[in-house]
């Protein structure tokens, strides 16, 4: 898998009342951990727009406007060109590996989570769901098994989401017809797991079926034990027990 790292860093930000505004943003992009193929990038924006920008593969200050060109060429001449071309390993190499080490290359193993969202009814399938949450890195293969086969078909899965503080879920409907006997599993891979992790199905209640139909066997059991103790008291207190 490739990891693409930029790292944003605005330097200088001016605003006007007139809504002009004047910034640098510089970039620190690789696709590997080795660095070999690093690049730093600092861009002056007027507007939102770019106008002059040094890239350290180029090794020079290039303009996009007129004025962008006519700095471009006082910055090639002068020192400030020659600090620009010590930033790839001043600035990039030096904190692109600690954000490999500590962010890139950690793992989050994803929870899984499978439920039932619709019952088989009047010729219509039934419908499973197999959600992966709080994983790390984004990257994620989740597929269903029907009898230790792949599900090829009937499959409808999302993207990888951003859950907003680094961590990713996902979500895979599974259309079926219920058969006596068969298997059904949710399969997911992801690089914090060596194996994949199976997930079997084991049974037909949607989540709201099964809730009522502990509490009716929980309320069933509650009843019989009150029962019993009602009857083992009044057996206690009648007479043939004096």
């Amino acid at each position: 898998m490739i990891l693409i790292l930029q790292l944003l860093f605005a330097l200088s930000l001016c605003l006007r009342a007139d809504g002009y505004d004047y910034y640098r943003v510089v970039d620190c992009i690789t696709s590997s951990p080795d660095l070999t193929d690093a690049e730093y990038i600092d861009t002056y924006y007027f507007n939102k727009s770019p106008y002059l920008r040094f890239n350290s593969t180029v090794g020079k200050f290039v303009g996009f406007t007129e004025l962008g060109v006519k700095n471009a060429e006082r910055f090639n001449k002068g020192p400030v060109v020659v600090q620009e071309r010590g930033e790839l390993e001043r600035y990039c190499k030096h904190n692109l590996p600690t954000d490999f080490t500590n962010i890139l290359e950690k793992t989050v193993r994803p929870k899984i989570r499978l439920r039932s969202e619709k019952h088989a009814s009047e010729g219509h399938p039934a419908m499973l769901m197999c959600s992966a949450y709080g994983f790390y890195p984004p990257a994620i293969d989740v597929y269903w098994l029907k009898d230790g086969k792949m599900v090829t078909g009937d499959v409808v899965s999302t993207e990888e989401m951003r859950n907003g503080n680094w961590y990713y879920q996902i979500h895979s409907h599974l259309e079926y017809t219920p058969t006596s006997g068969e298997k059904i599993s949710c399969v997911v891979e992801h690089a914090s797991s060596k194996e994949p992790l199976i997930y079997n199905w084991g049974g037909s209640f949607t989540d709201s079926d099964r809730d009522k139909i502990i509490i009716g066997a929980s309320g069933f059991v509650l009843g019989i034990i009150l029962s019993t103790a009602g009857f083992l008291y009044y057996k206690k207190k009648s007479p043939e027990f004096v």
